[in-house]
C-alpha cells in the first residue's frame, strides 16, 4: 500500500489538472496556484512579448501571466509525475527480468546474444540500481515536462496559423461589406461597429476587426491606432496588409471608397487563383489517398494473407493492419487534409447568426417589452394594494414556463421542419432503430467460439450502419440542396432588387415587385417576405425572418448588408450590386470546385471497388484453392511417406489455421475501408466529412451486396 502511495498522488494531481478543464472552481484555484508559484518569474521573462504577440494571433482570453504560469504548472506537475512513473517502471523492469543469462543465451540467436548481459542489472548493487532509477526517473520526467511545456505553446501556434487562413478566406467578404456600406454614406466609424455586430456573419476577419472595434470603444483608441495594432497582431499577412493600407488612407485623407473598391476586386481575383491552388491540392491529396491507404492496405492484406495461408498464421498482422492501422491513418489523414486545406476553396464554414441582431423582434421585443413592463410596474403607485405587482409576477411567471417549454413544443408543431434544420437530430431515432435491428437479426444467438459469434453480428452492424448513415445523409442532403437552390438565386435576387430600386421605387416597394417574380426556390420564402410587409412588418424585421428561414451564410451576409445600408440610405442600388456580386463570385467557385472534383469522386469509388474485387477474389477463389491444394498434398504425403514440415503450411496442410477467421476478416477490412473511402470522398469532393455519410452508406451497400452474393454471409 505505501510503495503505490507515490503513484496515487501523482494520478491524482493529473486528474485535478484534467478536471481543472471541465469545472469552473477548480480552474479558479488551479490558476492561483499557479500564479502564486510562477506569477513573479513569468512577468519578468524576456520572451514575454512574443509569447503575448503570440496569444493575441490565437485569440487567446487571458492574460499572458496567467497562461505562461499555468503552462509552467502543467510542465511540473507533469515532470514530478513523470519521475515517480520511470522509478516504478525502471522497478518493473527489473522484476521481469527472471530469465538467466545462460537461459537467455540459448534462446537467443548467436548475432544477439550479447542482450543476454542484460539480466545481470538483478545483480548489481545498491548503488547501481539508485543510479538506474535515478536515470529512469530523470527521463521520463524531463520527456514530459519538457513536451508539456512546448506543447502548450505550439498548440498556440497551430491555432494562430488556423486563424490566419481562416482570416484570409473571409477577408473578401469582409472588405465587400465594409467597401458597400461606405458606398451607402455610413460613416466609418459607424460601418466598423456594424461589422463587430454581424462578426458571426462576416467569419473570423470580421472577428479580428472587431477586437480594434472594441479597443476604440472601450479605451478611446482613434482608428489609425487601433487599425495599426490590428495589422501587429493578426496572423494573417492580408489582413495586416489591408489594415496598415486602410490606416495610411485615412491617415493621409484619400478617397475611402476608391481604396475599397481597389481592395475588393483584388480579393476577388486573388479568390479565383486560390481556388486553383486549391484544386490542385485536394488532387494530389486524392491521388495520394487512392495510392497510400486503399491500394498500399489491399497489397499488404494480400501478401498477409498469402503468407498466412501457405507458410505461417498471420492474423494477429493482419487485424492490426484492418482494425487499427487504417482507421487511424485514414482519421491522420483527414485530420491533416483539413488543417491544409482549412479557409481555402469554395467551402463555407460561417453559419448564419440569430444573436447578432436579435430574433427579427421575437425575442428581443418580448425583452424589451418585459423590461419597460417592469420598469412601469415599478414606477407606478400602488393604489390597490400591491395587485399590480402581483399580476406582474404571476404573468412574468407564466411568460418564463412559456420559454422553458418553447423549443419542445416548437418541435412538437413542426418535427419535419427542425429535423430539416438541425440534420443530426434524426440520429437519435436512426441509431435506436439501428440497435433495434441489430438485435433483431441476431436473436437468437448461439453460443460458440469468437469467429463463430462474430460472423453472426457482424453483418447485421454493417446493416445497420448503413441505415444510420443513409438516414443522416438524406436529411443532411435535403438540406444542403434545397440551401444551395435557394443560394443559387440570391444574385438574381439582389440584381433585381438593385434594378428595381435604381428605377426611382422605394425598397418596400422594390420588394414587393420582385416577390412577384420567378426567382425558383427563392420564390416561396420570398413571397413570405412580401406579406410579412404587407400585414405591417418592417422590412428589416421582413428580411431577418427570410434569413432565419432560409438559415443560410450567403443569404444572411445579403440580408445583413441591405438591412444596414437601408438605415444608412434610402439608394440601396450600389450596396445591392456589390452584395449581388461578391454571392456570384462565391457561389460560382464553389460550383466550379464541385464540378472538378467529380474526376475525383469517380477515382476514389473505382478504387474502393477494386479493393472489394480482390478481397472478393481471395474469399471466393484463393482460399478454397489453398485447401484443396492442402488436402491433395497431405494424401499424397500420406501415401508415400514423405514427411510433412512444422510450420502448418501448404506443404504440411493448413493444420491448425482458421480459414473462416481470414474470411470473416476479409468481410470486416472492406467495411472498414467502405466507410474510410466514403468518408475521405466526401471531405475531398465537397469539403466536409459530413458530407461523406451518403458515401460510406452507399460503399458499406457495395460491400454486403457484394459478400452476399458471394455467400460470405
Amino acid at each position: 500500500m505505501i510503495a503505490s502511495l507515490p503513484l496515487v498522488v501523482v494520478v491524482a494531481s493529473c486528474l485535478a489538472l484534467v478536471a481543472s478543464r471541465a469545472f469552473p472552481r477548480a480552474n479558479l484555484a488551479v490558476t492561483r496556484l499557479a500564479l502564486s508559484l510562477f506569477g513573479d518569474y513569468v512577468a519578468g521573462q524576456d520572451r514575454r512579448r512574443r509569447e503575448r504577440d503570440l496569444m493575441r494571433a490565437a485569440h487567446v482570453g487571458g492574460t499572458h501571466r496567467e497562461y505562461a504560469s499555468r503552462t509552467l504548472l502543467y510542465a511540473g506537475v507533469l515532470g514530478v509525475a513523470g519521475s515517480v512513473v520511470g522509478v516504478y517502471l525502471a522497478a518493473g523492469f527489473l522484476a521481469s527480468l527472471e530469465v538467466g543469462g545462460d537461459g537467455l543465451i540459448e534462446r537467443l540467436p548467436v548475432s544477439l546474444s550479447f542482450l543476454a548481459g542484460v539480466t545481470r542489472l538483478t545483480e548489481a548493487g545498491l548503488l547501481e540500481l539508485f543510479a538506474l532509477l535515478v536515470v529512469a526517473s530523470a527521463t521520463v520526467g524531463a520527456v514530459l515536462s519538457v513536451g508539456a511545456y512546448y506543447a502548450r505553446w505550439t498548440l498556440l501556434s497551430q491555432r494562430a496559423t488556423a486563424r490566419a487562413a481562416e482570416i484570409d478566406a473571409t477577408l473578401p467578404r469582409t472588405v465587400a461589406f465594409v467597401y458597400a456600406l461606405s458606398r451607402s454614406g455610413m460613416a466609418f466609424p459607424r460601418v466598423m461597429d456594424t461589422l463587430a455586430e454581424n462578426e458571426a456573419v462576416y467569419g473570423e476577419a470580421a472577428t479580428e476587426l472587431s477586437v480594434a472595434v472594441r479597443e476604440m470603444n472601450a479605451f478611446g483608441t482613434d482608428v489609425l491606432t487601433a487599425l495599426r495594432h490590428t495589422a501587429r497582431r493578426t496572423p494573417s499577412d492580408d489582413l495586416s496588409q489591408f489594415s496598415a493600407n486602410l490606416a495610411s488612407v485615412l491617415g493621409t485623407g484619400q478617397p475611402l471608397s476608391a481604396f475599397l473598391e481597389d481592395q475588393y476586386e483584388r480579393y476577388q481575383e486573388e479568390a479565383e487563383s486560390k481556388q486553383e491552388q486549391y484544386l490542385e491540392l485536394l488532387s494530389t491529396f486524392a491521388e495520394a489517398y487512392v495510392t497510400t491507404l486503399v491500394a498500399g492496405p489491399l497489397f499488404f492484406i494480400t501478401i498477409l494473407v498469402v503468407i498466412g495461408l501457405v507458410l505461417e498464421d498471420t492474423l494477429p498482422l493482419l487485424r492490426i493492419v484492418v482494425y487499427v492501422a487504417v482507421p487511424l491513418a485514414t482519421f491522420g489523414f483527414a485530420v491533416y487534409v483539413d488543417s491544409i486545406t482549412q479557409g481555402i476553396g469554395g467551402t463555407e464554414r460561417v453559419q448564419p447568426s440569430e444573436t447578432s441582431h436579435g430574433r427579427a423582434g421575437d425575442d428581443g421585443d418580448r425583452d424589451r417589452r418585459t423590461s419597460a413592463g417592469a420598469t412601469a410596474t415599478a414606477a407606478s403607485p400602488r393604489s390597490d394594494g400591491g395587485s399590480v405587482a402581483d399580476r406582474w409576477r404571476t404573468s412574468s411567471e407564466r411568460l418564463r414556463t412559456y420559454d422553458r417549454f418553447r423549443s419542445v413544443r416548437e418541435w412538437a408543431n413542426s418535427p419535419v421542419e427542425h429535423v430539416l434544420r438541425s440534420p443530426e437530430a434524426i440520429l437519435a431515432v436512426a441509431v435506436p432503430i439501428g440497435v433495434l435491428g441489430v438485435i433483431a437479426a441476431v436473436h437468437p444467438l448461439s453460443i460458440g467460439t469468437l469467429t463463430e459469434v462474430v460472423a453472426q453480428v457482424d453483418a447485421p452492424i454493417v446493416g445497420a450502419s448503413a441505415f444510420v448513415l443513409a438516414t443522416y445523409a438524406v436529411v443532411y442532403e435535403i438540406k444542403k440542396r434545397r440551401v444551395r437552390r435557394i443560394e443559387a438565386a440570391i444574385p438574381d435576387f439582389l440584381d433585381r432588387l438593385a434594378s428595381v430600386n435604381e428605377a426611382g421605387t422605394s425598397v418596400v416597394a422594390s420588394i414587393r415587385r420582385v416577390a412577384e417574380t420567378d426567382l425558383e426556390a427563392l420564390t416561396a420564402d420570398l413571397k413570405r417576405t412580401r406579406r410579412d410587409i404587407d400585414w405591417g412588418a418592417d422590412v428589416t424585421s421582413a428580411l431577418r425572418r427570410l434569413e432565419r428561414r432560409v438559415a443560410s451564410p450567403m443569404t444572411s451576409r445579403a440580408v445583413v448588408l441591405v438591412t444596414n445600408a437601408i438605415h444608412a440610405s434610402g439608394d440601396v442600388a450600389p450596396v445591392l450590386r456589390i452584395a449581388a456580386d461578391e454571392a456570384r463570385a462565391t457561389w460560382t467557385l464553389r460550383r466550379e470546385r464541385r464540378q472538378l472534383m467529380l474526376t475525383y469522386l469517380i477515382v476514389i469509388y473505382i478504387s474502393f471497388l477494386v479493393f472489394l474485387g480482390v478481397i472478393a477474389a481471395l474469399s471466393v477463389s484463393f482460399i478454397p484453392a489453398v485447401e484443396g491444394a492442402s488436402v491433395g498434398g497431405a494424401t499424397t504425403g500420406s501415401g508415400t511417406g514423405v514427411g510433412t514440415g512444422a510450420g502448418g503450411g501448404l506443404v504440411g496442410g493448413l493444420g491448425d489455421i482458421d480459414t473462416t477467421a481470414y474470411e470473416r476478416l476479409f468481410f470486416h477490412s472492406a467495411a472498414i475501408q467502405a466507410l474510410c473511402s466514403g468518408i475521405v470522398a466526401g471531405q475531398l469532393g465537397e469539403g466536409s466529412v459530413r458530407d461523406g455519410a451518403k458515401h460510406a452508406a452507399l460503399l458499406l451497400v457495395f460491400t454486403l451486396v457484394a459478400f452476399a452474393a458471394m455467400g460470405g454471409l
